[in-house]
């Protein structure tokens, strides 16, 4: 695993990962014209295989994955979700290397993020041929976890073989509260599924990062884990920041104090009040900082703008302005945050 110091770093904006529409040449066009750190569009309104979880049915190896009315499940065979779900992921691949070609960003180290859905968020989501959740069986989670460190390193292979590209990685963990707490919902409620120790979590998903040769974020839209970001040193992490409480406020300065790199969630994800200003959002991160006790200079050096979340549940025109203020904001953290 690359440090993400020495390619992640402060004043730029970016996005989370999912778009609205249904169109991959649209939303490649929108990102990589609003934001340098560019990311690899999520576009779950096409459906079953394009969403976060079922984009993996295209990613994990040897574990082939089906749907139906239940949701996602593993599967004995391959399905038509998977082959929909490679489909998918390769006319996203496609519409980028395109715009690239066109740009002439091809093979000049620029970077470039991907997204995956993170073993534990997976395995607390899909469930196993009888119907249990695959988190219930410890073989079953360890095994995608193991499914997953292989699929992501061949993909991010692929994407550096078509790109050209200095390649991010971003583990979305939005359910490792409920995972950590034993909160998943069971089959039934006598199917008690017990929680994962934080320090089993933390290896493997350390153990997942350092398969990896590239810098990790690891993303949560859901309430921060302090603990589990306090025992995962060397990954960014991605979180809502928008309403702080002594904790964050806690745990945000011991990280960026360490030299960590948080991408900081503050641009609504669904809906905005359109006169929301670049200005105002990078003041308020100034004004974070301020509270924490941080030298400002971290604005520029360890703070990179997102939204809260993902952006599939506003419009287009929305996802357009979100990710201009991320970059604007960024550009402004960058140039000079003693001003703001």
């Amino acid at each position: 695993m690359i440090a993400s110091t020495q390619l992640l770093h402060g004043g730029v904006g970016t996005g989370v990962g999912s778009m609205p529409g249904t169109d991959p040449r649209e939303a490649a066009a929108v990102i990589n014209g609003e934001l340098d750190l560019a990311h690899l569009a999520e576009l779950p309104a096409r459906g079953q295989g394009a969403d976060m979880v079922g984009r993996m049915a295209a990613v994990l190896v040897d574990l082939p994955m089906d749907a139906g009315t239940w949701g996602y499940r593993l599967a004995g065979r391959g399905s038509s979700v998977a082959r929909r779900a490679r489909d998918f992921l390769n006319a996203d691949l496609d519409a980028v290397e395109e715009l690239w070609d066109t740009a002439g960003f091809i093979g000049i180290e620029r970077p470039f993020k991907l997204q995956v859905c993170g073993p534990f968020t997976l395995s607390a989501s899909v469930e196993l041929p009888a119907g249990h959740k695959v988190l219930r069986d410890r073989g079953a989670w360890q095994d995608v976890i193991a499914s997953t460190a292989e699929g992501v390193a061949q993909l991010v292979g692929e994407v550096r073989r078509r790109l050209g590209a200095a390649v991010v990685l971003q583990i979305d963990e939005p359910m490792i509260g409920a995972v950590l707490d034993g909160e998943v919902r069971p089959l039934t409620r006598f199917d008690t599924i017990p929680a994962i120790p934080l320090p089993e979590v933390a290896d493997a998903l350390g153990g997942l990062a350092e398969t990896v040769d590239s810098p990790v974020i690891v993303h949560s839209c859901a309430r921060p884990r302090w603990d589990l970001v306090d025992r995962l040193s060397g990954v960014a992490w991605s979180l809502d920041v928008t309403d702080p409480t002594s904790d964050d406020l806690d745990g945000i300065g011991s990280l960026v104090d360490r030299g960590g790199i948080l991408l900081a969630g503050v641009i609504p994800s669904s809906s905005g009040d359109r006169r929301v200003r670049a200005e105002t959002v990078a003041t308020g991160l100034a004004a974070l900082t301020d509270r924490i006790g941080l030298d400002r200079k971290v604005l520029s050096q360890n703070v990179i703008v997102t939204p809260t979340c993902g952006l599939a549940s506003g419009t287009p025109q929305w996802a357009t302005t979100a990710l201009g203020l991320c970059a604007q904001a960024g550009e402004l953290l960058a140039a000079d945050p003693d001003a703001l």
